[in-house]
């Protein structure tokens, strides 16, 4: 079976931007306070057991939490990027694979990362997405998301210097909750930060904290 053509897109495109990625952005979290205390009160919030960074890229939030003491590995559908990740970060576990169709067993996680990871997955698909991330995790697991605010939608087709064909897509919180609910998500903490001034973001950013209710399917 052939899989989307946004799918192959962007897997082409991440995997033509891997290498100048990992060097304009695997630093990144160090001028980002707000985000390094969301991250370890994620890490407060688990329950002992397997975490996965979903989309981990070259693999920075992956470490930073593995610097926190979690259980994590890292997946993205990019070989580029895990080829990126796995150079820089020897000692940690990052796969090939899809947040469509995960390679992991029914509530197998105690906790997962969206880190801006959903932001290329077109908008119908986000029930898919979020409904597999409910299967992988355990009840009374714990998701973090990051994503970027709004309704627009852009189109790239050159990035870091590498010519890419890539879509980003921005969501409302209010949207992304109700998703997740019906996914058997319950969000227990939105919070929505104004775009650094850094000349790099652009728009308001939102951070989601949800848990797997205990009698989802």
């Amino acid at each position: 079976m052939s899989e989307p053509a946004f799918v192959t897109t962007t897997r082409a495109s991440f995997d033509a931007v891997a290498g100048s990625y990992a060097e304009t952005f695997s630093d990144e979290l160090a001028g980002k306070p707000l985000d390094r205390a969301l991250l370890a009160a994620f890490a407060e919030l688990v329950p002992a057991g397997p975490v996965v960074d979903v989309g981990c890229g070259p693999g920075y939030v992956t470490a930073h939490l593995a610097s926190l003491g979690m259980d994590v590995s890292g997946v993205d559908l990019s070989p580029g990027m895990v080829e990126v990740a796995r150079r820089a970060y020897p000692q940690l576990r990052f796969d090939v694979g899809s947040m469509l169709e995960l390679d992991l067993a029914d509530g197998s996680l105690a906790g997962l990362v969206a880190y801006y990871s959903i932001v290329n997955i077109p908008r119908a698909e986000l029930p898919a997405v979020f409904a597999e991330f409910a299967r992988v995790l355990a009840p009374e697991g714990v998701l973090l998301m990051v994503f970027q605010v709004g309704d627009e939608v852009r189109h790239g087709t050159e990035w870091l210097g590498h010519a890419i064909d890539l879509h980003v897509y921005r969501n409302q919180p209010d949207v992304v909750t109700g998703l997740l609910a019906e996914a058997g998500l319950s969000v227990r903490m939105t919070t929505v930060r104004q775009p650094d001034d850094d000349g790099v973001e652009v728009g308001p950013r939102a951070y989601l904290l949800a848990t797997r209710s205990s009698g989802a399917a």
